[in-house]
């Protein structure tokens, strides 16, 4: 197994983080809305409705991610728009689509 050589290596104490955050994105929910969130930027409502599940708790599950550095959000008048913040979001879905298959057109 190789490593990138870009790659820089995660301190002991900086291990606890990543580990928070990732647990933060190991959920269905999250891992659809990240998916969505990466093509364009979305409000609360319409990623509630694109993964079936009320507002109120799309706003959980965002504001945890936000927490997390994972996503940033914008707003536009009374609208909120959300998009990914973190840079490797991307590779990290790629990665999982790859292994697990898309399943979205």
């Amino acid at each position: 197994m190789s490593t990138s050589r870009n790659a820089k290596p995660v301190g002991p104490d900086n291990f606890q983080t990543a580990a928070e955050c990732l647990r933060t994105l190991a959920h269905p929910v999250r891992l659809r809305m990240v998916q969505l969130i990466l093509r364009k930027e979305l409000t609360v409502g319409e990623l509630a409705e694109a993964c079936d599940i009320p507002s109120h708790m799309a706003s959980e599950h965002l504001r945890m991610m936000q927490h997390c550095g994972l996503l940033s959000r914008r707003q536009d008048g009374r609208r909120t728009y959300y998009r990914a913040a973190e840079p490797t979001l991307e590779r990290i879905m790629t990665c999982i689509e790859s292994r697990f298959g898309a399943g979205e057109p």
